[in-house]
């Protein structure tokens, strides 16, 4: 049936534009997928038939709330997801699931065309077509958004004249995306980096300054890696990104405002709300600081980086992701054990951590009487390791051997008849043992 084309819709301004944009550009008629992630705020029946009310020939909803949390936020937990060192990839976890469906539904009605509503500006719009590539390359990828260049004010007129049921304004041109995993906020008056954020933008978190002021406490049991019970209580992946949503949220936790490196090149300010996704990540990176060998927990850093590099560019099904997550997934085997967070003011702060596969050796640590520690051991061990720097600095900085080594050196050069060489003494060879 490829007279017709499957776009996701989110409900917002750009994607119920773009059913009527594409339509009259291509012949063809728009399938809508709402792919619900948790996104929350509206029910998904209004969103189907706003999709049909803006000219759809159908609407599909696709509820993948616990593959989500399960597939996706789970790996980006255990690898302590954040890019630049802050942002969870709220959006970028989001876009190679809704693609996968994207390619299925096109697959089953024997499109063969995929459509998103992304600008040229954004990340999003390499993230949907290189996971599309990824997994249907034999579809073909359509952005009206972009590719026809519509503004916001345009898209705004447009959803007017034609009497489109969507809520935009003038007034309030925000940009929001939103799933279980947290909230962005972008563009109006937002993209003035000086522009500090209205209490009105955040709906996940409480203000820090109203939570409670005592704070709470809530201990996380994590099983290799990922989130298993909460205050002692079994939960899903999903139940688990969704409690800490509640508990961290309500105590101001996960609220982020930077600016980023988007892949396009250009620099963008967003305003992030991620409370369960902060409080989670959190707690598993100190439980990783109890569990894993040192050189084993360094690495992983660097590791976590590339991935999190990866995923916030789009690159969810490439190769080096694939492997990346292999090395991750083997990392997590001795991750289990409680961490207990105690949330308060905007932050959720490690009170206490135990661990069955616990690297912490108290006899080891303790400087009372009775400890296992070799102290004597450490003066051999500081020497062999301190080797090479003074090696080195013979070689480097000959001033540091001190300037009674060199005169000496010096002098017995220059009392030398000129014109003679010193003469180099040859070492008698000495028999040893081969060394294996």
């Amino acid at each position: 049936m490829t007279d017709r084309i499957v776009l996701a819709y989110s409900g917002g301004l750009d994607t119920s534009v773009a059913i009527g944009w594409i339509k009259e550009r291509t012949g063809k008629d728009v399938v809508a997928l709402a792919v619900d992630v948790g996104q929350g705020g509206e029910d998904l029946e209004e969103v189907r038939q706003r999709a049909l009310a803006c000219g759809a020939v159908e609407a599909i909803v696709a509820d993948v709330k616990d593959e989500f949390a399960s597939d996706y936020l789970m790996p980006a937990l255990k690898a302590n997801a954040a890019y630049q060192r802050s942002y969870p990839l709220v959006s970028a976890l989001s876009r190679p699931l809704i693609s996968k469906y994207l390619v299925k539904t096109a697959h089953e009605l024997g499109a063969d065309s995929v459509a998103h509503g992304c600008t040229g500006q954004g990340n999003d719009q390499v993230r949907f077509e290189a996971a599309v590539a990824a997994l249907g390359p034999d579809l073909q990828c359509i952005a009206p958004i972009r590719d026809l260049e519509l503004t916001r004010d345009r898209s705004i007129e447009y959803a007017a004249a034609h009497d489109l049921p969507i809520r935009q304004s003038k007034k309030s041109p925000y940009s929001i995306d939103q799933n279980v995993w947290g909230k962005a906020v972008e563009t109006g008056f937002l993209e003035d980096p000086w522009n500090a954020p209205i209490e009105d933008l955040y709906t996940y978190t409480k203000n820090p300054v109203e939570a409670s002021p005592e704070g709470v406490d809530v201990v996380i049991t994590f099983k290799h890696g990922i989130p298993v019970a909460i205050d002692g209580e079994a939960v899903t992946p999903l139940q688990a990104v969704e409690r800490m949503n509640v508990l961290a949220g309500n105590e101001g936790i996960g609220r982020l405002d930077l600016v980023e490196d988007r892949l396009v090149g250009i620099k963008s300010r967003e305003v992030y709300e991620a409370p369960g996704a902060v409080a989670l990540i959190t707690a598993h990176e100190e439980l990783e600081n109890l569990t894993l060998e040192r050189d084993v927990n360094r690495y992983k850093r660097d590791v976590e980086n590339r991935w999190s590099q990866l995923v916030y560019d789009g690159l969810w099904y490439s190769g080096l992701k694939r492997a990346l997550d292999a090395f991750i997934d083997e990392t997590q085997q001795m991750v289990s054990g409680d961490i207990r967070l105690h949330l308060q003011g905007g932050r959720a702060t490690v009170t206490g951590r135990r661990s069955a596969q616990s690297l912490y050796d108290y006899n080891l640590v303790t400087y009372d009487e009775g400890g296992t520690f070799e102290h004597k051991a450490a003066k051999g061990f500081i020497n062999i390791w301190s080797l090479p720097s003074k090696i080195a600095a013979r070689r480097d900085n000959p001033l540091a051997l001190g300037q009674g080594a060199v005169s000496v050196e010096a002098s017995a050069a220059s009392e030398l008849p000129q014109g003679e060489a010193a003469a180099t003494p040859v070492a008698e060879p000495v028999a040893r043992e081969t060394e294996r």
